[in-house]
């Protein structure tokens, strides 16, 4: 796979996972291995106590306000499985669909490396992984991927089946926090001057599945194609951090898991919500039309 392609798979498998999911630090691998459910002392564990019911009201009030949510902006940095240490910004409009993702991957090698950007915009996916004229992309500067749910990219990055996780919104995560059973409060912090309250808890997959019970059939939909993402990686369980503000709303949120490809530990900073968001098509010179090109073929 040349450089093109390995860069278009880490954009992609990002977008996938988060599209879009502050600094963020790799602790020593002890969280992970909690976060991944395989200490070998669970057993010996006493029974957890209940959880604070305040603690619990204060994140399904974030958890409310997230799905009120029309627009927003964020930032995310942390580990990525296979791809190193990761930094973006997104902007993002749920009515009408739309995104730009703009992020910076620092891999094990220079080949693995670089600055790329992802658009959905009137039902397309565009990417640009930083290689004007390159001979992958016909010596286009961007890719646009068919809205089909199967086939493979280039390289064989499996991109037209992860359009549909590309779109996930980014609050989701957080919103799963409400299902955690071990739910606690950290204290209060301060988050780029605003104040908040930070809450942890860990979330098994089995347990966000669950709490999917009372969604509608489109919101499940959206959220089984993350979760089935999290178990391809082997992802059993995160352990998850969230700062609240004192309107509700989700500033920060933290997740982290042991997976069989590599660490995950990714934070979102949430900048503004329910503001206007502008994303605009690559002009069409500059695409390179997968889609067009497979029925050419």
């Amino acid at each position: 796979m040349n450089s093109m392609h390995r860069k278009a798979a880490g954009a992609l498998l990002v977008g996938a996972l988060l599209c879009g999911t502050a600094a963020c630090s790799s602790d020593d691998g002890k969280d992970d291995k909690k976060a991944s459910g395989h200490s070998s002392d669970a057993a010996a564990k006493p029974a957890q106590k209940p959880v604070d019911a305040s603690f619990a009201a204060a994140v399904e009030r974030a958890a409310k306000k997230n799905e009120e949510i029309t627009s927003l902006r964020y930032t995310m940095s942390g580990a990525m499985p296979e791809n190193g240490h990761v930094e973006a910004m997104a902007s993002m409009s749920m009515k009408p669909q739309a995104m730009q993702m703009k992020m910076k991957v620092k891999g094990a090698t220079p080949d693995e490396s670089g600055e790329m950007e992802i658009r959905l915009v009137d039902g397309g996916m565009y990417l640009n992984a930083g290689e004007k004229g390159s001979a992958a992309t016909g010596g286009k500067s961007w890719m646009k991927f068919p809205s089909g749910t199967a086939g493979k990219a280039p390289g064989g990055t499996n991109a037209f089946g992860m359009r549909g996780q590309a779109e996930q919104n980014p609050v989701d995560d957080a919103g799963s926090m409400k299902a955690a059973k071990d739910l606690d409060k950290v204290g209060q912090e301060t988050v780029d001057g605003v104040r908040t309250t930070h809450y942890k808890g860990t979330v098994t997959l089995a347990q966000m599945r669950k709490s999917l019970a009372k969604e509608d059939a489109a919101a499940r939909k959206r959220h089984e194609a993350k979760l089935k993402s999290y178990e391809d990686l082997g992802v059993e369980k995160f352990q998850m951090d969230i700062w609240i503000d004192g309107k509700d709303h989700t500033k920060q949120f933290r997740m982290r898991s042991a997976t069989k490809k590599g660490p995950m530990d990714l934070t979102i900073k949430f900048l503004d919500y329910n503001k206007p968001v502008d994303v605009k098509a690559p002009a069409a010179s500059e695409v390179m039309d997968l889609g067009q090109l497979g029925k050419d073929s």
